[in-house]
């Protein structure tokens, strides 16, 4: 608490604003991480935004890290967005940033400047600027498509011919769509070599990941020597330094030649639902590490007033 020109400003160290219900569980344990650490936090809720940001607008109100997992879905929260980036807030994962990693199509295109492996991947326009796509001659084989800025598998369909990329293509006419040649995985004991890659300030979270029942599983450190998975560390940090954010997944496949591609690039938000709440949500324990490292990096901030 500070006193300052006889206004009287509270300011808190971590801010997580946030609207669906689901998240309840994730920002309790970021909550107990910061509680730890004598870190204070304040939670922005649909019902608490009104009056947190006619705080912050007459200076009474400040926090020194900013947090968003509401605006994507409430435009409400936007100007606490503006407010938090006019003011220098340190934010996490910054909006401007995690919404330039929305455009798959984008995305595409700075990792093939950045040399990160991706399968072969063709680009198409909106349906409403070119309606006809010339099939070529190339797209055979099993092929992805997906929407430039689909979510949690919205539109994401096999195509077999023209007919079902046009089809594809109509439904959602106002947004490019990437046509990816699928990646066959190795198979690695029982298991496809499929894994879903969570980054959490400085660390990857790598796990085995299921694309038909989106079951998650933490690759174990014998998993990551027995069957040479260290590469998955070292994309998920490759990406993370493309992409400047700070929390994020991406989905990454190894071949039946040892090649390993990132399928799906930058995830953000990410799903948050514990597995104990939902079976397709994320291990428990990874929530509690991602909550962890969330705390310690507003710890560091604090450490710096």
């Amino acid at each position: 608490m500070l006193l300052e020109h006889d206004v009287h400003i509270e300011v808190v160290d971590l801010a997580v604003a946030w609207n669906w219900d689901c998240d309840r569980p994730f920002v309790g344990m970021i909550r107990e991480a910061c509680a730890r650490r004598g870190l204070s936090v304040q939670e922005i809720t649909p019902e608490t935004l009104p009056a947190v940001l006619g705080r912050a607008r007459r200076g009474e109100w400040f926090c020194r890290v900013f947090f968003d997992r509401a605006s994507d879905w409430d435009e409400d929260f936007e100007p606490l967005i503006e407010w938090a980036q006019a003011t220098g807030v340190f934010r996490l994962n910054p909006a401007e940033r995690a919404r330039a990693a929305w455009d798959k199509a984008a995305m595409h295109r700075r990792f093939l400047a950045a040399g990160l492996p991706t399968p072969p991947t063709h680009i198409l326009p909106p349906w409403g600027e070119k309606p006809e796509v010339e099939w070529r001659e190339e797209w055979t084989g099993p092929l992805i498509a997906k929407p430039a800025f689909g979510g949690g598998g919205e539109g994401v369909r096999r195509i077999t011919g023209p007919e079902d990329l046009a089809a594809l293509r109509a439904a959602f006419p106002d947004q490019p769509f990437l046509l990816q040649h699928y990646v066959r995985p190795r198979w690695l004991g029982e298991r496809p070599a499929w894994f879903r890659v969570l980054y959490a300030v400085d660390t990857v979270f790598p796990c085995w990941w299921d694309p038909e029942t989106h079951r998650y599983t933490p690759v174990t450190g014998a998993e990551r020597e027995a069957f040479g998975l260290h590469p998955l560390w070292i994309l998920g940090y490759r990406i993370a330094t493309l992409c400047g954010l700070h929390l994020f997944s991406s989905e990454i496949a190894l071949d039946e030649a040892g090649r390993f591609f990132c399928i799906d690039y930058v995830n953000d938000p990410i799903d948050t639902r514990p597995q104990s709440m939902a079976p397709e949500g994320v291990p428990d324990e990874i929530l509690r590490g991602i909550a962890e490292r969330i705390a310690e990096a507003v710890f560091r901030r604090a450490q710096c007033r």
